[in-house]
């Protein structure tokens, strides 16, 4: 079972100029479809491509290798324009296998300082896929003080999970596609993304890949 803490910002489910055409379904829960392979084929088959339940691609990672994930620096998570809208960096010889994320801008710095979130592996046993993110807040006296507000539970990687809020809200869930009316499952890259209305669907897309990076 996966288990899973974080704390982030009050936002709404926006994510770049592909997800904010849909603006006006901002009431109602956000369905994508996660492919694990990058959209530029030239560049390869690692990565991400996200789509949206008008088939437009909302989301994609492409400079991704799960060949050589030890040797990633970086991974950058963009719109479906090409816009870079987050990046992903892990934290050199973390036995957890941390991970922590940045606004774009301040991925330019070789040290950036302001993260979002960090991501980490709960227990070092291997065989335990249990997780714990945080996002840094800046207490009163200027401090970075890290409040887990999230969790998971289920399995992702067998396409069977969900993201619950510190208050038991549902915050995402994610499962294996199905397609057809003899609703057929598809293969372990493909799987459905639900987000609930008022989250920060490129932030729920990030733990998604740290989860891919730390299974």
């Amino acid at each position: 079972m996966n288990k899973m803490q974080v704390q982030q910002k009050e936002s709404k489910c926006e994510a770049g100029s592909s997800i904010d055409k849909l603006a006006n379904h901002a009431g109602k829960p956000r369905i994508f479809t996660v492919w694990r392979k990058s959209s530029m084929g030239f560049q390869g088959t690692d990565g991400f491509s996200v789509y949206d339940d008008s088939g437009r691609l909302a989301f994609r990672v492409d400079n991704y290798s799960r060949r050589q994930r030890y040797l990633t620096k970086e991974i950058v998570l963009m719109d479906g324009d090409g816009k870079a809208l987050l990046c992903l960096r892990p934290r050199i010889l973390s036995m957890h296998d941390r991970w922590n994320a940045y606004e774009v801008e301040e991925c330019r710095n070789k040290q950036p300082n302001s993260k979002l979130f960090s991501m980490k592996r709960y227990s070092l046993l291997q065989n335990i896929d249990k997780k714990e993110v945080s996002i840094t807040k800046l207490a009163d006296n200027n401090k970075a003080k890290l409040v887990p507000s999230f969790r998971i539970e289920g399995c992702f990687e067998k396409g069977s999970c969900k993201i619950y809020s510190s208050e038991g809200e549902e915050v995402a869930q994610i499962s294996r596609k199905t397609t057809g009316e003899a609703s057929v499952l598809l293969g372990n890259d493909v799987f459905r993304l639900v987000i609930q209305p008022g989250f920060d669907c490129s932030q729920v897309m990030a733990f998604v890949i740290v989860m891919d990076r730390i299974r």
